[in-house]
């Protein structure tokens, strides 16, 4: 780790704190973040490691891979309409338990956000029926945003291996981002019950207090539904889980499904051991890019799926595909592109070194801060993935030297900077959701954030003394 002097440590915490402030009131994240990592990098006097940071990031496979086709993946879902299909089967539970809209809403919106991994088109997916639904019972606009908001960011894309953070946590370890999930969820469902169970709570508060005075403060008759009919195609609403159900099937420890490497890799291990003269066991088992392609390839066959499952809609398949390939580069990958200078930045500076320093002499810091600085980062960025980017990285280390298991570090700061950006008010999903219940992003933030406040800060709790 370089020297560091107490000047240079105090410029350096003026950059990133004018880079904080800076995203604080309103400038483009990416915008903040690179010129911050060119500026600490400049302390140095030499910003060359930044430029290769960028380069190597903006090219690399195992980011763009299983991102973009992902991304893709869900806009085909939306333009086949296979999502609101697997919506409204998802929904029609909620329709005649009516106390539970507002849980089932939640938990809707976290089903769903599995397989479609952006947020924003969760969001969308939800509001064209429960919007309509909640109204129907007579709840507040700021109740009805605030489940979709909660429901469709607080974590299910990270049960998805194409999740940009478990990328950005498989990338960091040099394992595929399957192998990360088993770590993600038994912390992620702790974590969903508890928030869901106290913003339950506030929300029925807050209807009571709104609805004091009305003849009929609860709920309207079921009768006169005003969800239009719709009527449920069993075979696209399972459309959205394919591509999760061959990763599921094709990895460890199931390993039910074998894939060819000729499908994905120019040169197979066995081609390679066979011009060798060896044996195909002293090479690698897989090609490195082997895992990383492999979610590409299960999310074009999601793409073949949903496009044979409403044949009227095939033309135009390709250009959403691409579509949403395109809006995954500018919004996801141009971030992890810019996060990844900073954390590269922060690296070569040697603040990274110190926070290791830190952790090391006061162990039980390393969840604590691995959790809440995610997550107050991504609550001020409104992203969760380029917290996750620029973060996780610090915790590596100190995790190994501590024995720490550092799959299960990239899984509390997943999970956190996923909570940070879910009680953003500048999120993407945030405003969304306000757009499409007429509300303000404030509002729904503020109806969210003690829940996932508690609930990350109970996670971390239970982590620390291991009982989940």
């Amino acid at each position: 780790m370089p020297d560091i002097g107490v000047l240079l440590l105090l410029v350096a915490g003026a950059i990133i704190a004018g880079a904080v402030y800076a995203i604080y009131r309103g400038i483009d994240v990416r915008l903040a973040l690179l010129t911050a990592a060119f500026a600490l990098a400049g302390l140095t006097g030499d910003v060359a490691p930044i430029v290769r940071e960028f380069l190597g990031t903006f090219s690399n496979e195992k980011f763009v891979i299983p991102i973009c086709t992902a991304m893709g993946f869900a806009y085909v879902l939306r333009h086949t309409e296979c999502d609101q299909h697997l919506v409204r089967l998802l929904t029609r539970p909620l329709r005649s338990a009516r106390l539970f809209l507002i849980p089932g809403v939640v938990l809707v919106g976290f089903l769903v956000n599995i397989p479609v991994i952006s947020q924003t088109s969760t969001a969308v997916c939800l509001g064209a029926v429960v919007v309509p639904l909640m109204r129907a019972a007579r709840l507040s606009d700021v109740t009805i945003g605030a489940s979709i908001l909660l429901g469709a960011s607080i974590g299910g894309e990270l049960l998805n291996p194409g999740a940009p953070e478990l990328n950005s946590v498989g990338q960091r370890l040099g394992i595929p981002s399957t192998q990360i999930v088993p770590a993600v969820v038994p912390l992620v469902f702790p974590h969903l019950a508890l928030a869901t169970a106290i913003f339950w709570y506030l929300c029925l508060r807050a209807e009571r207090v709104r609805s004091a005075g009305e003849a009929a403060p609860g709920l309207a008759s079921a009768s006169g539904s005003p969800v239009s009919a719709f009527r449920v195609n069993l075979l696209r609403a399972m459309v959205p889980i394919l591509p999760l159900v061959l990763l599921f099937l094709a990895g460890p420890p199931l390993d039910v499904i074998k894939v060819p490497e000729r499908w994905v890799v120019a040169k197979p291990v066995e081609a390679l051991a066979q011009l060798a003269g060896a044996p195909a066991l002293i090479f690698d088992k897989k090609d490195p890019v082997y895992e990383t392609r492999l979610i590409g390839l299960a999310m074009l066959f999601g793409v073949v799926a949903a496009a044979l499952s409403h044949l009227a809609k095939v033309r135009g398949v390709p250009r959403a595909f691409f579509e949403g390939a395109g809006y995954a580069f500018a919004e996801v990958i141009s971030l992890i592109v810019t996060a990844s200078c900073f954390g590269k930045a922060i690296e070569i500076i040697g603040l990274a070194g110190l926070i290791g320093e830190a952790i090391q002499q006061v162990p039980g810091l390393l969840l604590p801060v691995a959790g809440f600085v995610p997550l107050g980062f991504a609550a001020l960025s409104g992203s969760g993935m380029a917290a996750t980017q620029s973060l996780y990285t610090f915790f590596v280390n100190p995790a190994e030297q501590l024995g720490a298991n550092p799959k299960e570090v990239g899984a509390v700061v997943s999970i956190s900077a996923a909570a940070g950006r879910t009680m953003s008010p500048v999120a993407a999903v945030a405003l969304m959701s306000a757009k499409l219940t007429g509300t303000s992003s404030f509002q729904l933030a503020r109806r969210v954030g003690v829940p996932l406040l508690v609930s990350i800060a109970v996670m971390i709790l239970l982590r620390m003394v291991r009982v989940i």
